[in-house]
């Protein structure tokens, strides 16, 4: 079995709407999700995550907490998945779809109180992403 690693970035705004990909391969269904990405070389998940949220969205972001990990497996891809999400706010750039990205077709800010509504990549992520608005 492998081994997948990675970081995910939760940013809320000031009107309780967490910042969500619509995102999936080019062909098949996109499905709402948090910027997400494993480490590239030598960085470490919060320098992955910082990274990833720019490319994927043109913002740049400060983390500020870690808030929770997700471990999975898939047996039919015979993969282990450990998910790290960060808590972080913006404090540059330019919101963006990144052009070259042919898996990202949207992003938008989502109010939480309607996640349960939306067709989510990873459904438990609304209960996680609601639960940092209760702290």
């Amino acid at each position: 079995m492998s081994n997948w690693k990675g970081a995910a970035a939760v940013c809320i705004n000031d009107q309780s709407e967490v910042l969500m990909i619509l995102q999936g391969p080019p062909d098949e269904e996109k499905k709402w999700g948090l910027p997400a990405g494993p480490p590239e070389g030598d960085e470490t998940l919060e320098q992955s995550c910082i990274r990833e949220f720019a490319e994927v969205t043109g913002l740049e972001a400060r983390i500020l907490r870690h808030a929770g990990i997700k471990k999975d497996s898939y047996d039919n891809a015979d993969v282990a998945v450990e998910l790290h999400y960060f808590l972080v706010e913006v404090v540059g750039g330019q919101l963006a779809v990144p052009e070259e990205d042919p898996w990202i077709r949207e992003i938008v800010w989502q109010p939480v109180a309607k996640l349960d509504g939306l067709d989510l990549a990873d459904p438990g992520e609304a209960e996680l992403i609601s639960s940092l608005l209760e702290n």
